[in-house]
């Protein structure tokens, strides 16, 4: 029996997720949340906000690192801006994962155990012999080492490096606190392949997954834009998806993220569409 709940990716000040009134409006009880700015990340603030889950019966699985000067507008500015990768903005935004992961900590009541802080990790270097590939190796190990020490885990996001690459920068943190939140319309967009079929070669590292539906590039892949739709609409093939999700026995959420933050009506109505497709699938499936 297929009895995964259903999630929405969530923000309080911040990133692509959907508010917490919304939340609630649709009667979802777990959600993914995108890190609030840092001047949000105060004692009172968490308090306040735990306080505001636990009224809405709220269960957070995971918090997703975001940081300042980040951007997607682009593939080649995604590989210049995001996550622990960019050399020049690495040392501080470690520092500032340790900050959130201390704020994810205080939301404790409310947190799935064990706890999990999800990051895109940046587009890590493909030569697994160069300085700059042992770097970021040496750099995750040391964030896994701390997050153990809050007793968290590290999801990372697919869709920036091929899952054979992702699973061997994964071997070589050789931390027992990685994992993966698997994102299908991550690899579609990115140009970086099937993902069904990377679905089920990374099935054993699979902690969270997104319900992200996308289209394909109409020019370069892995150098323009594919295009975010619906979840069911596009190319992932949702019903296969969840299918496979359950022949490998995963039994988390069923997150459901839509990046339309500036179009906040249509996201709500494109999110409960979502909701509807899932249980009609998860009831198909048995």
């Amino acid at each position: 029996m297929m009895n995964n709940p259903i999630g929405v990716f969530a923000s309080i000040d911040a990133g692509y997720g959907v508010p917490l009134e919304v939340v609630k409006e649709l009667g979802i009880k777990t959600i993914q949340l995108h890190t609030p700015t840092k001047a949000s990340r105060t004692d009172e603030n968490a308090q306040a906000f735990l306080k505001k889950l636990q009224e809405y019966g709220i269960t957070v699985t995971t918090v997703f690192l975001g940081f300042d000067g980040e951007t997607y507008e682009s593939i080649a500015r995604t590989a210049e801006t995001v996550g622990l990768v960019p050399e020049k903005t690495r040392a501080a935004r470690l520092a500032e994962s340790y900050e959130i992961a201390d704020f994810a900590a205080k939301l404790g009541p409310v947190m799935s155990k064990p706890a999990a802080i999800g990051s895109h990790i940046g587009f890590v270097p493909h030569d697994r012999t160069s300085p700059e590939y042992k770097s970021i190796v040496e750099t995750t190990q040391t964030l896994c080492d701390y997050l153990a020490k809050n007793n968290q885990t590290l999801h990372l996001e697919t869709g920036q490096e091929p899952v054979d690459l992702l699973m061997a920068f994964m071997d070589d943190v050789a931390r027992p606190n990685i994992f993966i939140n698997f994102d299908p319309a991550n690899l579609i967009l990115y140009g970086i392949g099937d993902p069904l079929g990377a679905l089920r070669a990374v099935a054993s590292r699979i902690r969270g997954v997104h319900c992200k539906d996308a289209t394909a590039t109409t020019g370069t892949p892995g150098v323009d834009w594919g295009c975010e739709v619906p979840f069911g609409t596009g190319e992932v093939g949702a019903e296969q998806f969840l299918r496979i999700l359950h022949e490998i026995g995963y039994t988390g959420p069923l997150t459901i993220e839509r990046e339309l933050s500036s179009e906040p009506a249509r996201q709500k109505a494109e999110i409960s569409q979502a909701v509807r497709l899932i249980e009609e699938l998860k009831a198909k499936i048995g």
